[in-house]
């Protein structure tokens, strides 16, 4: 991986990133890089079964001329049928591989499969399927009818920079051998009150950072989705559920800044452009010498 590239300026050199960033709401990226569009687990509706959006779903000039669709894994707020309708039927979809098959039954007609290590080329972009720790069962991982796919985070690479997009994962210690990156995109909470196993919540994305070694942290999976009403009926849970609509990615940053780390987090809100700071690259955090 190479370093952002440099434009001269009167105070010396200052990175330009070749990379653009529109987060979208939960876990859906806008991703500009190596000349293609790239969108991840589009979720793109007002709602999804008793889940609503708390803040205005994406208007459809924000997901227009996408080129490519990485889907991390068959959860239905990550493979959401009717927002990938949306994107059209030919739209070329990557997904974890086992899953093309029952893809394709629902109508896709261009669609890839990945494994971890796997890549694949579009044009002079690369997309590598990586290791996550998350239940790859459509329906949950208490289940075993139906699809089934190992659930993966995926690695984008081209004109000299790396986006690392985690998906749904837990914390593994293989993270290390995935770094440095320019930019990690990672999730920091859920939809709910409560996270289920392969999460990763604001203290154990921090540790994450410090095995990936991102220039750039982006915090997503967080302040998009609530179940109805439960930020707004007077029920026990929603001081709760407010809050953690939006307290997370803070707690996230302030343990990303105590972690010394020296990525800079890129806390955006959903439905805004990712702001991208000019950093140096951090020093090793991870115990070499």
């Amino acid at each position: 991986m190479t370093n952002p590239s440099e434009e001269p300026t009167e105070g010396g050199p200052v990175p330009r990133w070749r990379c653009e960033l529109h987060f979208l709401g939960h876990s859906t990226v806008r991703v500009e890089l190596a000349g293609r569009t790239v969108l991840t687990d589009p979720l793109l509706t007002r709602g999804l079964g008793p889940l609503r959006r708390v803040v205005a779903p994406p208007e459809p000039a924000s997901w227009a001329g996408v080129d490519l669709v990485v889907v991390s894994h068959l959860h239905n707020d990550h493979l959401h049928l009717p927002s990938l309708r949306r994107l059209g039927r030919r739209i070329p979809i990557v997904v974890p591989r086992g899953a093309g098959g029952w893809l394709r039954r629902h109508g896709f007609s261009a669609v890839e499969e990945l494994a971890p290590g796997e890549s694949l080329t579009d044009g002079a972009l690369t997309v590598t399927a990586t290791p996550a720790v998350h239940s790859g069962h459509r329906w949950g991982p208490r289940f075993t009818h139906g699809p089934q796919a190992p659930a993966v985070g995926h690695l984008l690479s081209g004109e000299g920079t790396s986006v690392y997009l985690a998906g749904d994962t837990d914390l593994f210690h293989g993270m290390v051998s995935l770094g440095p990156v320019d930019v990690a995109v990672l999730p920091v909470w859920g939809w709910g009150t409560s996270l289920g196993p392969g999460h990763l919540d604001p203290l154990r994305a921090a540790e994450a950072v410090a095995l990936l070694r991102p220039r750039v942290v982006v915090p997503v999976h967080w302040g998009t989705l609530a179940v109805g009403g439960l930020t707004t009926l007077p029920t026990p849970w929603r001081a709760r559920m407010r809050a953690l609509l939006t307290e997370p990615p803070r707690t996230f940053a302030a343990a990303v800044a105590a972690g010394r780390s020296g990525a800079a987090v890129a806390l955006t809100a959903p439905g805004e452009r990712v702001q991208l700071p000019a950093v140096e690259r951090p020093t090793d955090p991870v115990g070499t010498t």
